[in-house]
Formats: structure tokens, C-alpha cells, sequence
């Protein structure tokens, strides 16, 4: 009797016990992860590059996905579109001002399930000292076991945003006015 005592109390208590969601930590160390841009050249070509340095976590609970979260901190100086002195005109004061705006983040704020894993994702963009509200179109890529003994999740996500709108004016011609983001995002299970 008292066994079966033990293991009511035992089973109540794991049934009671709410799920949390699973919390990740974006695998930078490992190059499981991208923050790519790319914007139009004078509207003749595509101009491509990425952030080299950025750093993440995030929560998912498959029950619960809109309670989904994530965090980014990103160093704008990691700027890299392959060009040396192209890198060095994005990290000054025409564009980035890494020396007085050394950092971006994103936070979320909120997030959508669409169906056929696909999402929405709503969060405020922090760029050279401006914050603004960003709606990134996301897809879930997959998730499970690694062959390390973890566990992983990841999502592709895309945006638009427009220069003007973070303090950037240098003119780059009409055609180069909006620069697409795009984002690719693993994280392994804490």
C-alpha cells in the first residue's frame, strides 16, 4: 500500500508539473548560424555579405509556440562583404557608425504560427541607435538529435528593411533604398 502511495503522489506530481518551453543557445561557435544581407548595386546587380560576430538564444515549445522567444546581439563591425575597403566605408559614420553604435540586437515580441511550418516572427531591430519594429517571415527547418549527444532546432528567416528608417542616408540610387536580411538560426538545446 504505501509503494502505491508513492507512486500516485509521484505521477500526480509529473502531471501537474507544467511543460517549459526548451531553451536554445544559437550555435555560433560551430558556423551553424548566418545573418546574410543584400541589397541592390546601383540597381544593377546584387551586393552581398554578412555579420561575422553575432551571439542568441531562444525558447520553443511545440505546445505553446507563441510563446516562442528570441534575443540576438549582433557586432556591427563584423560587417564582411568580401571588399576590404567596401567593409570599411559599411563600418563608418555613412553607414553603421560602429564606433558609436558598436552594437544591434533583435528582440522578439512576438511570434505566429502560419501552418506547414511556416511563422510569423514580430520583434524591435535595434540599428545604429534606432529601434524599430521588424516582421521577419520564418520557416521551421527541422530539429532532433545531433551526433554529439544534443539536441538541435532551426529556422530560416527573411525581412526588409529600409536604410532610411535607421538613421542611414548615403544616397546608393533608387534602386538601393531597402536591404534584405536573411536568417538562418541553429541552436542547440540547453
Amino acid at each position: 500500500m504505501k509503494n502505491l502511495l508513492i507512486s500516485l503522489v509521484a505521477a500526480s506530481f509529473v502531471f501537474t508539473t507544467p511543460l517549459q518551453a526548451e531553451e536554445y543557445v544559437i550555435d555560433t561557435k560551430g558556423s551553424h548560424a548566418f545573418i546574410q544581407f543584400r541589397i541592390k548595386h546601383l540597381g544593377y546587380s546584387w551586393l552581398m555579405g554578412r555579420f561575422n560576430e553575432f551571439s542568441g538564444s531562444f525558447s520553443y515549445d511545440e505546445k505553446n509556440p507563441q510563446a516562442a522567444k528570441i534575443s540576438v546581439d549582433i557586432k556591427p563591425a563584423s560587417v564582411d562583404s568580401n571588399h576590404g575597403e567596401r567593409d570599411k566605408h559599411l563600418r563608418g559614420e555613412d553607414f553603421l557608425y560602429v564606433d558609436k553604435y558598436p552594437k544591434a540586437s533583435f528582440t522578439s515580441t512576438a511570434f505566429t504560427e502560419k501552418g506547414d511550418g511556416k511563422a510569423e516572427l514580430k520583434g524591435d531591430l535595434t540599428l545604429r541607435g534606432v529601434t524599430k519594429p521588424v516582421v521577419i517571415a520564418v520557416q521551421h527547418i527541422g530539429h532532433g538529435n545531433d551526433p554529439w549527444g544534443g539536441y538541435r532546432r532551426g529556422f530560416f528567416g527573411t525581412t526588409e528593411i529600409a536604410l532610411g528608417d535607421f538613421g542611414i542616408a548615403f544616397d546608393l540610387g533608387p534602386a538601393s533604398k531597402n536591404v534584405q536580411l536573411e536568417l538562418s538560426i541553429e541552436g542547440i538545446r540547453q
